[in-house]
């Protein structure tokens, strides 16, 4: 039976990682993450948990810091948002390319400019193809469940874990949420045990030489095999959890999907706004569903194409710009899963939500009644289109 409580997703994330009990933090604060080191930093000083905690000068140095620990054979762990995770970039590549497990809780918020603080997706999705694994949240208890699994999921590939959730919307709303008891957290999570390290002195290595380029296609290849074997190892995590909790995780989660014949894609917290008018709108006889992508990288192509297949028309939310003249990062991703279906449903890209920019259940009724008409229609139309934004 777990432990009933009412958490922020900020302080849940910091419980996840006092749970975890790992072996560095490297730390830097910026809103609306700020929270979590600030929380993990107070179990740190009143001794529960062994974490050595580094309070560093700039979120680049949190990821030097980590880099290191992970590297000399130590659990490494941090937080950042938004511009912190710009100012990483560079080292996002580097622990992704040394395949160190760090695992980085990500709580979104747009990049500047305009300076906005609030919520989009810009961020982590500007470092979608950096290498790194990455899980979003819909919810509080989705945020803790996942980083509780990241562990297991970026240990067992080699590679770094990004664990998402949507800045105030998620990270400063208190819920009730379920946590594991601590030992049923150790029991699962386990202890890191990397076959090689720096430390290691009987098996010498280096991390991260210079790649010449009798090596460096091979690095990348063995890299991009280790994204693709991600999938299932997110799964067999995702099942696991499930039997010691309940709340079971894939890929991506199908919300009334079985005969809708007009459907949104979705990523995390606007999901639970897009439910709701699902529901509305099933009330009146309407086909309609919802397809929620859990885990982005590495991307649930087979997952989406058998999600979609029986649809007419399809919109996809991306909380972020492509900044292509085309349409948003994911929906891309989307019509790509799409390409190989024998009859393939019409796609369009919403981009929505930008810099905070609030989201209704009647925002979304008015994507699904572009898809309403899209469908009568038989042609889509535009398939590059802006919801809720003065033109």
């Amino acid at each position: 039976m777990g432990i009933r409580e009412r958490l922020s997703g900020n302080e849940a994330i910091a419980v996840a990682m006092k749970q975890i009990n790992p072996d560095v933090m490297g730390a830097f604060p910026i809103t609306p993450s700020t929270e979590i080191p600030q929380y993990f930093s107070r179990y740190v000083a009143d001794g529960s948990v062994d974490t050595v905690f580094i309070p560093v000068e700039s979120e680049h140095s949190a990821m030097s810091t980590c880099i290191g620990a992970q590297a000399a054979g130590a659990r490494a762990i941090t937080a950042t948002s938004s511009c912190g995770l710009a100012l990483m970039w560079e080292l996002l590549y580097v622990a992704a390319s040394d395949r160190l497990p760090i695992t980085l809780a990500c709580v979104n918020r747009a990049l500047s400019g305009p300076i906005n603080i609030n919520n989009d997706h810009s961020d982590s999705m500007g470092a979608r193809d950096a290498g790194w694994i990455q899980i979003y949240a819909e919810t509080n208890q989705e945020a803790y469940d996942n980083y509780l699994q990241a562990m297991r999921i970026g240990e067992a590939l080699s590679l770094p874990v990004m664990i998402c959730q949507d800045g105030f919307i998620t990270s400063h709303a208190i819920e009730n949420i379920e946590l594991l008891e601590d030992d049923k957290v150790k029991a699962f999570v386990g202890e890191y045990k990397p076959e090689n390290y720096l430390l290691k002195h009987e098996n010498p290595m280096a991390v991260g030489p210079y790649a010449t380029a009798a090596y460096y296609m091979e690095a990348k290849r063995a890299q991009a095999q280790a994204m693709m074997d991600a999938k299932e190892v997110i799964k067999k995590v995702g099942a696991e959890f499930g039997a010691l909790t309940g709340r079971s995780y894939g890929l991506v989660e199908r919300y009334m999907m079985d005969d809708a014949e007009l459907a949104l894609v979705i990523i995390g917290s606007s999901a639970g706004t897009a439910k709701a008018e699902v529901q509305a709108l099933r009330a009146q006889g309407k086909k309609v569903g919802l397809v929620k992508v859990r885990s982005f990288r590495p991307f649930p192509a087979e997952e989406m194409a058998e999600a979609l297949a029986g649809c007419k028309a399809v919109a996809v939310m991306d909380k972020a710009e492509g900044m292509n003249g085309n349409g948003g990062p994911m929906y891309f991703e989307v019509r790509s899963a799409l390409y190989d279906l024998p009859v393939r449903p019409m796609v369009i890209s919403y981009i929505y939500g930008l810099g905070g920019r609030d989201v209704s259940v009647d925002s979304i009724g008015k994507v699904y009644a572009d898809l309403e008409e899209m469908a009568a229609a038989g042609k889509p139309g535009s398939t590059y289109r802006f919801l809720e934004v003065r033109e």
